[in-house]
């Protein structure tokens, strides 16, 4: 006789594996923290506990549970869930980096947010996170030569999240895109590892020019909410960019910038892509005096 399938199991039964009993969880401490999770929230919210099967305790990976759960936030009537499962996998299979990356990213955001100390809440509802990971498969299809269905998702992405980040830009891993509402980011636009976003933040051009128009944000970048950076201009590393700065000028490696427009307020060794401080309390209004 053939084995019971697992999910009909678990629709007929309030119980499930334990988390070491999925395949790889013993040697995945990621993957095993998330099903860990996800068995003390089934056990806790029995409303959830369809959507913790489907996206979760179904699930044979961290991947495909990452994957089942950014497809089942984008599907629409005209392209059903299964069609995004079946692409996004052949991406990751054809690109393991983006695997790495979901696992970067979600560590970023237990990192960096003192509101999160579980894996499940940006796994499950973090529109941010989500954001990040359908972009990196629309930028992998842009780059296959598929562009009508990176713009479809990149259109998703505005209508579900009010994000809208060309499928043509360039991110990096351990991006944190901390509640992600009114985030622009134009076509050329580059962000590198390990960068800090806060809401409303734009990095858009100055215009109609063509060609590369578009700011790069290099690594260890904070920028905070409502900071708008445009041009085809450089946040060096390890810059902090204050919340509500107007950046029209290249700004310098380890320098905190402020104002509209921007100016140089500080300069700085620390990381402001973990600190997460956009305020600068500690500077007064003085400081603001030497343009970039």
């Amino acid at each position: 006789m053939a084995p019971t399938p697992r999910h009909l199991t678990l629709a007929a039964s309030s119980t499930f594996p334990a988390p070491l009993d999925h395949p790889a969880a013993a040697q995945d401490s990621l993957w095993r923290k998330l099903l860990e999770e996800a068995e003390s929230a089934f056990d806790s919210e029995p409303n959830l506990r369809a959507l913790l099967r489907q996206t979760i305790l179904d699930r044979d990976s961290f991947e495909e549970a990452v994957i089942h759960r950014v497809a089942s936030r984008f599907a629409s009537d005209f392209v059903p869930v299964g069609h995004i499962v079946a692409t996004f996998t052949a991406a990751l299979a054809e690109d393991p980096d983006i695997g790495l990356a979901f696992r970067t990213d979600i560590n970023a955001v237990i990192d960096r947010d003192p509101a999160c100390d579980r894996f499940i809440e940006p796994f499950l509802y973090f529109k941010g996170y989500h954001a990040i990971q359908i972009h990196r498969l629309a930028h992998h299809l842009w780059t296959q030569g598929k562009q009508d269905f990176a713009l479809y998702l990149q259109s998703r992405s505005s209508d579900l999240f009010q994000t809208d980040i060309h499928p043509a830009a360039r991110i990096g891993r351990g991006v944190f895109l901390d509640h992600a509402t009114g985030f622009v980011v134009g076509s050329t636009a580059v962000i590198d590892d390990d960068v800090s976003i806060l809401q409303n933040v734009t990095l858009g051009g100055t215009g109609k020019e063509a060609g590369d128009r578009h700011p790069k944000v290099r690594r260890g970048v904070l920028l905070g909410a409502g900071a708008k950076i445009l041009g085809n201009i450089e946040v060096g590393e390890y810059a902090r960019v204050a919340a509500g700065s107007v950046v029209l000028h290249a700004v310098p490696a380890h320098t905190t910038v402020a104002g509209v427009p921007a100016k140089v307020v500080a300069k700085h060794q620390d990381e402001p892509y973990r600190d997460m401080d956009q305020v600068l309390r500690e500077l007064s209004y003085r400081a603001f005096s030497y343009a970039i």
